[in-house]
């Protein structure tokens, strides 16, 4: 099962994967630098773009700027990242 870390503010987004099977966790800053390795992806609604010192954390995972995007096009992303 892949894990994803998910914004709590895109909803839809989280529901979405976690139907498609991915394991879905709550983004913070804290598990980002922690377990940003052990994610598929880190998924963003790019609403604010240092979003708790994220932008400084995040550099050994895949970062999603989910805004704009339908939660099937955020999982058609994820998808082309795991070919």
């Amino acid at each position: 099962m892949k894990r994803v870390a998910v914004e709590a503010t895109l909803s839809p987004i989280r529901e979405y994967l976690s139907r498609q099977g991915y394991q879905v966790e709550n983004l913070n800053a804290s598990a980002a630098q922690t377990n940003q390795g052990n994610y598929a992806a880190i998924i963003l609604s790019g609403q604010d773009e240092n979003v708790g010192g994220m932008q400084d954390v995040v550099q050994q995972c895949p970062v999603i700027n989910a805004h704009g995007m339908t939660p099937e096009q955020v999982h058609e992303r994820l998808q082309r990242l795991s070919q």
